[in-house]
């Protein structure tokens, strides 16, 4: 049976996996459309289409996920304003280098390896910084981010960066100083990513702008998500053009991606910030292995593979996901439990 052109067992997962993105991606502060765009080419899509429906994806997610974040107080607008001018560059440089190596036949291959190598290659330096910090080390998402943040709140590496004073230089929240081409060499490359590899950019921007930049992780996530509303409106608008966003995919992930997105952002004021950078990592990782399974199984003429490496991205999502919620549930159930204490005494 079909539903508006699509299967109905299409059209039930793509509305399930599009909840389980959309709490992630509030989660996080990124697209989502890393484990998206894997996904549609493990089951056969063309790889502009594939693309452009990820980025159509990200761009509806994170105009919802973006809105609870501003409640929460987590956007910083200059920053993300900032960032916007330098995407909107690298979102062009990447939608015609793709369209190159789609012309040579290389495209497949090249995004798939490009995919391997960022995911496996963050995920790991995330999740080794996450353990090695080891509770510390890190700006909780208690902390004022309108007020000074403590030296021993920022991460070595964004401290030598900010002591290049190359002017002009800008004063973000939380007392952030750092040159405005530092910012607009991060926006470039993530604008880059999400032309090429059809990403919002948020698995290498809110990284990239906590340990390269300093930015407090909950301003961090909530100024990714807005940058992202940008660059996934950008991007899937010039594919658009080229008729390559397939609405049948997007919408239904889309409809599944609206409560999980507000879900998400809400967690972020709940969940410890050292488990959010251990979560983020093992995902990356995950979606490092899928894709790789996926190619290994198209060099070798396997395509049982490409139904192992869909297995590891949904199922990568669905664990997630669910340690998300049940760290949500543990610690609404602490804060409870320490309030009838109070109150009993």
């Amino acid at each position: 049976m079909e539903i508006f052109g699509i299967a109905a067992s299409l059209l039930v997962m793509f509305t399930g996996f599009g909840l389980l993105i959309g709490l992630l991606f509030g989660f996080f502060g990124m697209g989502g459309s890393f484990l998206v765009t894997p996904a549609l080419l493990v089951m056969g899509y063309k790889t502009d289409v594939a693309v452009a429906s990820g980025l159509a994806f990200v761009f509806g997610t994170s105009v919802i996920a973006t809105l609870k974040h501003r409640d929460l107080g987590q956007v910083d607008y200059k920053l993300g304003v900032l960032m916007i001018a330098g995407t909107t560059a690298g979102i062009e440089v990447g939608k015609q280098g793709l369209h190159l190596l789609q012309d040579l036949g290389l495209a497949d291959t090249v995004v798939s390896v490009a995919y391997v190598g960022l995911l496996g290659g963050i995920g790991l330096f995330v999740t080794r910084q996450a353990l090695k910090d080891d509770g510390g080390g890190g700006i909780s998402h208690d902390a004022d981010v309108d007020g000074e943040l403590d030296a021993e709140d920022i991460p070595d590496i964004a401290k030598k960066i900010q002591s290049y004073e190359v002017p002009p230089m800008m004063t973000l929240r939380g007392g952030v100083a750092v040159s405005l081409w530092i910012i607009l060499a991060v926006a470039f490359a993530t604008g880059l990513l999400s032309g090429f590899l059809g990403v919002g950019g948020g698995f290498i921007r809110m990284p990239a702008l906590f340990y390269l930049v300093g930015v407090p992780v909950p301003i961090a996530v909530g100024t990714d998500l807005f940058e992202i509303v940008f660059s996934g409106g950008i991007g899937s608008f010039l594919y658009a053009l080229d008729g390559a966003v397939d609405l049948a995919i997007v919408a239904p992930l889309l409809a599944g991606s609206a409560l999980g997105a507000r879900v998400g952002a809400a967690a972020t004021s709940i969940v410890d910030e050292d488990e959010i950078k251990v979560y983020f990592g093992v995902m990356l990782l995950l979606g490092a292995i899928a894709v790789a399974v996926r190619k290994i199984g198209g060099v070798i003429e396997m395509p049982v593979l490409d139904t192992v490496a869909l297995v590891i991205i949904m199922g990568a999502a669905l664990l997630v996901s669910s340690a998300v919620v049940y760290s949500s549930i543990q610690e609404l159930r602490t804060t409870s439990a320490d309030t009838d204490s109070i109150t009993a005494d």
